[in-house]
């Protein structure tokens, strides 16, 4: 039972397995409740549920799945959000038992993508990842179809609709990466461009909501920039120049943020903007300071740009927000942040807290 509909006003029961070598599973369900909010979703409930592996016919398995029906249904949630990664056969398993939609982490953040989509080519990203994903339930639907159709040979009278979805789909996959292609072709030459010119550039990477774009409004002077307190407020990518200490100048972008269990699809999807990361001269990784899972934030965040290939890029970590961080518990986290021998820098860029120290280590870096 995989719903789609418009979630606004809706109420989720959240579900995670916490199993050996698993996350920090409150950080997690934390943020998830976040993510659905944002959505305009609240979370009325929650089940953790011991196992070291989700079941491979329902996530739960069946007798979890009847107590959850019942407690979801008495909080009068309205789906069942998992904290995770779910196959469609245990989507449409859960849905069955529990008699309610069935959400997975990754339709919640694309889903959010799409709401923040503002230009033709975010559109194009995002609309590009959610076929992508969309294409394993669309076949498990297919299969659903042609059962009733019952005899070798015979064909189960949904599985010409089941085909025709399917083509539809698979054609607009096609479609739309030849659309971003022509955006990657575009923005090569405009890196080209840019080297030629002898400009070096900075990629602005970090957890959504780290304050990356306030941070390049405050380098840049740009107050054009919106900057708003919410997840994934940039999703195209902003390049400003910006002046060094010496003299010199430097071109600065901002990208799309990033967060736990990010779907392989929108990391695909989003090649185009995330080759401006990749192809940098130096990374900034901007990290909230304040936030009490910040390793576990940097930690992904490396790993992701490990994904991107650009792991092996200098980079300086800028702890921002300071100015809501007590001083002595400051120095720890600066600590803990530098511990794999990173520069680390402590900013406010809300407040504008060691801009100049911050552009100095951004010189001698380029230099």
């Amino acid at each position: 039972m995989h719903d789609t509909r418009n979630s606004v006003g809706e109420a989720a029961y959240i579900v995670a397995i916490d199993g050996a070598g698993s996350v920090d599973v409150e950080s997690s369900l934390k943020e998830l409740s976040i993510l659905l909010l944002n959505l305009g979703v609240i979370t009325v409930g929650r089940c953790v549920q011991k196992r070291d592996d989700p079941d491979p016919g329902s996530y739960i398995g069946s007798g979890k799945a009847e107590e959850v029906a019942v407690e979801a249904k008495d909080l009068g949630a309205t789906k069942i959000v998992i904290d995770g990664r779910i196959s469609p056969g245990q989507a449409a398993n859960l849905g069955r038992m529990t008699g309610l939609p069935v959400w997975d982490r990754p339709l919640v953040i694309m889903k959010i993508f799409e709401e923040r989509a503002q230009t033709g080519e975010a559109k194009l990203q995002i609309e590009l990842a959610r076929c992508k994903y969309e294409v394993p339930f669309l076949k498990g639907l297919g299969l659903q179809m042609s059962r009733p159709g019952g005899g070798l040979g015979t064909r189960g009278p949904g599985e010409t609709e089941f085909e025709r979805h399917r083509r539809k789909l698979e054609r607009r996959i096609r479609e739309i990466r030849k659309k971003i292609e022509t955006v990657r072709k575009r923005r090569t030459g405009q890196r080209k461009q840019r080297v030629k010119a002898g400009l070096k550039s900075i990629a602005l990477a970090g957890y959504t909501n780290s304050g990356k774009s306030t941070l390049l409004r405050r380098l840049s002077g740009d107050r054009t920039l919106v900057v708003a307190d919410k997840l994934f407020s940039t999703l195209d990518p902003f390049v400003r120049r910006i002046r060094l200490p010496g003299g010199g100048f430097t071109l600065m972008t901002d990208t799309v943020g990033f967060i736990r269990n990010l779907p392989p699809g929108l990391i695909t999807a989003f090649r185009a903007t995330l080759e401006e990361i990749s192809t940098a001269d130096l990374i900034l990784l901007v990290v909230d300071s304040s936030s009490n899972s910040f390793m576990e934030d940097i930690s992904v965040v490396e790993d992701t740009l490990s994904s991107i290939g650009a792991e092996k890029i200098p980079k300086i970590i800028v702890m921002n927000k300071v100015d809501i961080v007590d001083a002595g518990d400051m120095g720890r986290r600066i600590s803990a942040a530098g511990r794999a021998g990173d520069m680390v820098i402590p900013v406010s860029a809300a407040r504008g807290d060691n801009m100049n120290s911050l552009l100095l280590a951004i010189e001698r870096f380029l230099i």
